[in-house]
């Protein structure tokens, strides 16, 4: 089985470089390119980020190919319909990447609950502790969770929230019964929920979707986490609700914001560099796991995680 690579240098070194010595033992891997002008006809293709849209022009100097393995999430935007029409096998790491996204949301579901963020900066002002005096409203006990989705990362965080002391709420159009969580229409979840984090796939109809008429049900002091996308939010409407409520946002729309956009300026928002997917050694996790994908392909068994072409309308 003939293999390449096709992602950018940055990607190749995070989550190829480690994997390299036994995917070489795995097949006749040709090695990696950042685009297709050098790639040889194979069998199968180590995609990551960075990777060209894969059009029928490029499958047209392709004959042989059959496989795609993406080593990281999301397919959409280089995978082509040309791909799926061709009857191409598409596998991604969407799964694993999920992993550290549904860490990260559990995480800030559980410091927001505690005020941590804004204690702690009170704490370095005044220098004064106060255990008893703490308003009823802090902390994580009995309160209400809404997930905006029942996606792999949704459904993840669901699964990681179950040995908390939480009332779990979900809303998917296309999901009436999740384990671990009751499903409720997308009204009652902000009018509910404590906290709501937003796990939607940005498609053309999610674009706004947490409108301002969402995010005015939500009570005073609760929180908005979003590890989806910035689109699915609208952040005008959260730029004028932000004080009433709270927000943890890991992705913005655009990002980087622009310096000057009050969103920054806001003591009750906090926004991280799109750091929740994975980083670091997670790295790691990703590379094992298309690995394990192209070995399955050489022993003539289907793919683990693959993405199927009727799901190619409703990929984040």
């Amino acid at each position: 089985m003939r293999a390449a690579g096709v992602m950018s240098e940055e990607a190749a070194a995070a989550v190829l470089a480690p994997v390299l010595h036994d995917l070489k033992a795995l097949c006749d891997f040709e090695g990696v390119s950042e685009d297709f002008a050098g790639v040889p006809d194979v069998d199968l293709l180590v995609t990551g980020w960075g990777c060209p849209p894969i059009t029928a022009e490029v499958l047209d100097r392709l004959p042989s190919l059959k496989a795609i393995v993406h080593t990281a999430g999301s397919v959409k935007g280089f995978v082509t319909d040309a791909c799926w029409d061709r009857g191409i096998a598409v596998s991604s790491a969407a799964q694993a990447n999920a992993l550290p996204v549904a860490e990260y949301t559990v995480a800030m579901i559980l410091l927001s609950g505690k005020r941590v963020l804004e204690r702690a900066r009170e704490y370095r002002e005044t220098k004064q502790m106060s255990v008893y005096g703490v308003s009823p409203s802090v902390g994580n006990f009995g309160a209400t969770v809404g997930i905006l989705s029942a996606s792999l990362i949704g459904r993840r965080v669901i699964e990681l929230l179950a040995p908390y002391d939480f009332q779990v709420l979900v809303h998917d159009p296309f999901v009436t019964e999740v384990d671990g969580a009751e499903s409720v229409s997308i009204t009652e979840l902000f009018d509910r929920s404590d906290v709501v984090s937003v796990h939607t796939p940005l498609l053309p109809e999610t674009v706004g979707l947490v409108s301002a008429e969402l995010l005015g049900l939500l009570r005073d002091d609760a929180v908005l986490i979003n590890t989806a996308r910035g689109a699915v939010v609208d952040q005008d409407a959260l730029a004028g609700e932000a004080g009433r409520i709270r927000a943890v946002l890991d992705v913005t729309d655009p990002e980087v914001l622009p310096a000057d956009h009050p969103l920054w300026r806001n003591d009750h928002v906090l926004i991280t560099p799109h750091l929740a997917g994975s980083q670091g050694n997670e790295w790691g996790r990703l590379g094992q796991h298309a690995l394990g994908e192209v070995r399955r392909w050489a022993a003539g068994e289907p793919f683990e995680t693959p993405v199927p072409a009727e799901r190619r309308e409703h990929i984040a």
